[in-house]
């Protein structure tokens, strides 16, 4: 059986080797179906991973320096071609019109709990929504943005779930941990202390008394006689 040839280090990379391999990752890139890894790429090319990042980010800066629609970006732990940030707008005219299947309001909370909670049971995340949440976590099973990871050492050892490499790619993310922060969501103290000073009963206004002396007494009529009377 023969060996499989030793990648190339970056010292012994010609220019010719270097160009053909540029155009051999855009090719691969362009037909896969999802992210590719570099591993990957460093098999196929038969060159040194750290080449293959090295050839990758290059082509992508090299789009971006030309202003291209599109970008080779690093996603959910590979690279992939996505249109440009800044084409939004004419993609969604394009891809998004008449499109419906769209995730509901409770779905998109459930996988906001999974994603900052992960891994996490159906009950635990039940018990953060306050509802029953079987249907909507499988919803986003089958729509691959959430998987079983694994089951809980406890009793019962109820099934975990976490989130997919789709859910990386669908939101242009390369790991988990480039999720923004909790606490870019939470309100700062001075507006969390307004919200509470309005709740408080002792913060709504006094009435005016001279109001209230205008006011006829609860036991008089109209004509300041007592009401009822005969």
């Amino acid at each position: 059986m023969t060996d499989a040839p030793s990648p190339l280090p970056p010292d012994e990379l010609g220019a010719d080797v270097r160009d053909e391999a540029r155009r051999a990752i855009e090719a691969i890139v362009l037909v896969g179906e999802s992210p590719i890894d570099t591993r990957l790429l460093s098999q196929l090319l038969e060159l040194a991973p750290a080449v293959v990042e090295e050839l990758c980010r290059g082509l992508a800066a090299e789009y971006e320096a030309e202003g291209r629609g599109f970008q080779l970006a690093r996603v959910a732990g590979g690279w992939r071609f996505q249109t440009h940030p800044a084409q939004a707008p004419y993609v969604e005219r394009f891809v998004l019109e008449g499109q419906t299947a769209k995730l509901s309001a409770a779905a998109l909370e459930t996988l906001a709990i999974v994603a900052y909670k992960q891994p996490i049971s159906r009950a635990q995340v039940g018990a953060i929504r306050g509802v029953t949440v079987d249907g909507v976590m499988r919803t986003l099973q089958q729509r691959g943005y959430i998987a079983e990871v694994g089951r809980d050492p406890g009793p019962g050892q109820a099934v975990m779930f976490g989130t997919t490499p789709a859910f990386l790619e669908k939101l242009g993310l390369d790991q988990i941990d480039e999720l923004p922060a909790l606490g870019d969501f939470v309100p700062g103290a001075d507006v969390v202390e307004q919200l509470e000073r309005g709740l408080r009963p002792d913060a709504r206004p006094a009435p005016d008394m001279a109001d209230l002396d205008a006011l006829p007494s609860l036991g008089e009529g109209g004509d300041g006689e007592p009401a009822g009377g005969e």
